[in-house]
């Protein structure tokens, strides 16, 4: 693992910073002022704005813009097409840079293909974002969330395997065990 990889589409602005090892594809964009981890990967016309910081190991794929006010802690992935927003009420002839509401994406979290995260939101520790949904409210560490607008159905674990119901979950597929105790889920 060396320096980033840039691809010859790809424009990275002045004081932009870039982790070792993060690779950036075709017709990206990353503004001057925005911080990207190690081990990085930016798929093909992805735009990270500045001020935005993204930590290590993140997988941002196609088609995705990272706004200011938008901050992705390590391991978050964000699927194809996915939405961040960061003005509540936007109109083009009103500017509101100064209503910027920070969005939080904590760490593993998944946001799947399509979904919109609409902004001022926290998305917990490994909770998984199904494709489509559209996130108007906090997420819960562990969360599946789905739906218009989105909704708990379940939980997931680390690895990403919804758990089977229960207070003391294990996970099917890698064996971690969980602890629920009324609406919150821990690792054991």
């Amino acid at each position: 693992m060396g320096e980033p990889f840039i691809h010859e589409s790809a424009y990275v602005d002045e004081g932009a910073e870039i982790g070792v090892g993060t690779r950036i594809w075709h017709f990206c964009h990353v503004l001057s002022g925005a911080v990207i981890g190690e081990r990085c990967s930016l798929g093909q016309n992805v735009v990270v704005m500045s001020g935005v910081k993204i930590g290590d190991n993140v997988k941002i794929q196609n088609n995705v813009s990272v706004y200011e006010g938008v901050e992705l802690e390590d391991d978050v992935f964000c699927g194809p097409s996915m939405v961040f927003t960061n003005v509540i009420n936007p109109r083009s002839h009103v500017p509101r840079k100064d209503e910027y509401r920070r969005t939080l994406v904590k760490r593993g979290a998944s946001i799947g293909a399509n979904a919109t995260i609409v902004c001022g939101v926290t998305l917990g520790e490994y909770c998984f974002v199904g494709a489509g949904a559209v996130v108007t409210g906090d997420v819960q560490p562990y969360a599946l969330v789905v739906g218009v607008p989105a909704r708990r159905t379940g939980w997931v674990c680390q690895c990403g395997v919804q758990l089977p119901p229960g207070d003391a979950p294990q996970c099917a597929a890698c064996g971690l065990k969980y602890s629920l105790r009324g609406d919150q889920l821990t690792a054991a």
